[in-house]
């Protein structure tokens, strides 16, 4: 999908994004939105979902979601580093799934494509006007996942329910980013920590940057929240989030094995 050109005219802009939804919708996989049927509990984060119940997410934020990825019908709110945004972008179309990103005009679709995301399955909407909320409900019905930018607006909550009540019916996930929104069922808090030079500096805060380390942290309904620190990395060519300590214990592992062989050798 192409980005959307400024819209001066209200009813024009929505009858546009209409037909882009249209053209979106009939390339979308016949399972891609799920029954309202099958989201009678998504409020309840303790129960088991199915992979159709649920958007996948890079394997180093399962452990910070309650289902282990994005629940259909529900709203995440993002804080923080840019670059778990990009991650879920990129797997979610990576997946096959359909994107909007709204109202995000410094978003980096590089970025996107070397976390192995699909630029065709992702409409970008960087300028929405002054109400990116009305933006986003539309956008709802027929997409996977919406991101929309809020620009610093608090939504109130009798506006966040009605959106939020759409979403679950259509079975898509909103993500809102850059405001406040009331009631989210999950909220995402990174923030870079570090920062790692690639090949080793010779002092810090000089060389090539190889990477960044997040603190990430997790809260939402009906579960007490988690927190981890991840690593951004190039592995092969494609950008990666990895768990810091799993990375941290393999390359231990790595080490000790590669020095039993010289031992034994």
């Amino acid at each position: 999908m192409r980005a959307m050109e400024t819209v001066p005219d209200k009813a024009a802009k929505l009858a546009m994004l209409r037909q882009t939804l249209a053209s979106a919708t009939t390339r979308a996989r016949p399972e891609s939105i799920v029954p309202q049927r099958q989201m009678s509990a998504v409020t309840t984060p303790q129960e088991k979902y199915s992979d159709r119940d649920r958007l996948a997410v890079p394997p180093a934020l399962e452990q910070l979601l309650p289902a282990a990825g994005l629940v259909r019908g529900t709203v995440v709110a993002l804080e923080g580093a840019r670059s778990l945004l990009l991650s879920l972008i990129a797997q979610v179309s990576a997946d096959g799934g359909h994107v909007a990103v709204i109202g995000q005009p410094q978003l980096c679709l590089l970025g996107v494509v070397e976390m192995g995301g699909d630029l065709s399955r992702i409409a970008v909407i960087p300028d929405p006007g002054p109400d990116p909320v009305e933006i986003a409900a539309v956008l709802l019905d027929g997409l996977d996942l919406v991101v929309a930018g809020l620009g610093g607006i608090s939504v109130p909550p009798s506006r966040s329910r009605v959106v939020m009540a759409r979403a679950r019916s259509k079975g898509a996930v909103l993500v809102v980013t850059d405001g406040t929104w009331s009631g989210a069922h999950v909220k995402l808090q990174s923030r870079v920590c570090d920062y790692r030079h690639q090949p080793a500096a010779r002092r810090r805060g000089h060389g090539r940057l190889g990477g960044v380390s997040l603190t990430v942290r997790s809260v939402g309904r009906g579960f007490s929240g988690a927190s981890t620190r991840l690593d951004v990395v190039d592995r092969g060519g494609r950008v990666q989030l990895l768990d810091a300590v799993a990375e941290q214990h393999d390359s231990a592992t790595s080490s000790q094995e590669a020095a039993a062989m010289k031992v034994a050798l």
